[in-house]
């Protein structure tokens, strides 16, 4: 990785949005932080488009989605839209139908419950109740899990038939195809009415969940604290930031906003 320093300014001048992962990227202890929010209201007046893309659940993100100045949160890594209607009233999109989601259900819940029996140690997320299309596992939010417990708690999701990934706070289980990547090219068109070009967006994140993204889009950018998982990542962003959390988050859009006005 590379200080966001070395980002050449025309690699942000034609950018045409920003999509960013949330805990620990833009928040810290789920409280989004002060620099984060401000520099989402910059960007929002500059009109550059920010998504969201989240393992968090759908009831947890809803009232962010009203109330931050982003176009979307995708939640539960891809599987729910949330963004705002023409009267600011919550809309909710789902990438699976219905009887999909019905059919998933009992097989999430089933795995839950194999892992709770299989790894002791483990604790589901508080903010299971708001989950609507997968099952999450704490392991550094409320409850404390090492790497030999995560990886056990991944195996018995596998061995479920399970997606399974790890954010900066918890182990995240899904069944489908759906995930960050794809929320992307499902909310670009959705909200914007184009293409979504990977080459146009920046990505911006900080753990293991955010890995894909860091794989396949061309530019990509971590916040300093993603030092605490870089030795156990195979795909790491292109740059990284000075600041940690919301204030990395800020540091990036100040820069992408100095680019587009020449003073980069």
């Amino acid at each position: 990785m590379q200080s966001f320093n070395l980002c050449p300014p025309e690699r942000l001048r034609n950018l045409r949005g920003v999509l960013t992962d949330i805990d620990d990227t833009l928040t810290q202890g789920g409280v989004i932080a002060p620099a984060a929010l401000s520099a989402l209201q910059t960007l929002e007046r500059a009109g550059v488009p920010v998504i969201a893309v989240t393992g968090r659940p759908s009831g947890w993100s809803e009232p962010f989605a009203l109330s931050w100045p982003v176009r979307a949160i995708v939640a539960e890594n891809g599987a729910v839209m949330l963004r705002r209607d023409e009267k600011g009233a919550l809309k909710r999109e789902f990438s699976q139908d219905a009887p999909t989601r019905s059919a998933n259900f009992a097989r999430l819940q089933a795995c839950a419950a194999a892992v709770l029996r299989q790894v002791p140690q483990a604790r589901l997320a508080t903010d299971s109740a708001g989950r609507l299309t997968d099952i999450a596992v704490d392991h550094a939010e409320f409850a404390q899990l090492d790497a030999a417990q995560i990886e056990a708690v991944c195996a018995v999701m596998h061995a479920h038939g399970l997606v399974a990934t790890v954010s900066s706070i918890h182990i995240n289980g899904w069944i489908g195809e759906h995930s960050k990547w794809t929320a992307a090219a499902w909310a670009v068109p959705a909200l914007l009415g184009e293409e979504f070009d990977p080459r146009r967006w920046l990505y911006i994140g900080d753990s293991a969940n955010d890995q894909l993204m860091f794989e396949r889009m061309p530019l990509t950018v971590g916040v300093a604290n993603i030092a605490l998982w870089a030795p156990r990542l195979r795909h790491l962003p292109t740059f990284v930031t000075d600041g940690e959390r919301g204030e990395g988050f800020a540091e990036m859009a100040r820069a992408l906003l100095q680019a587009r006005a020449g003073n980069g």
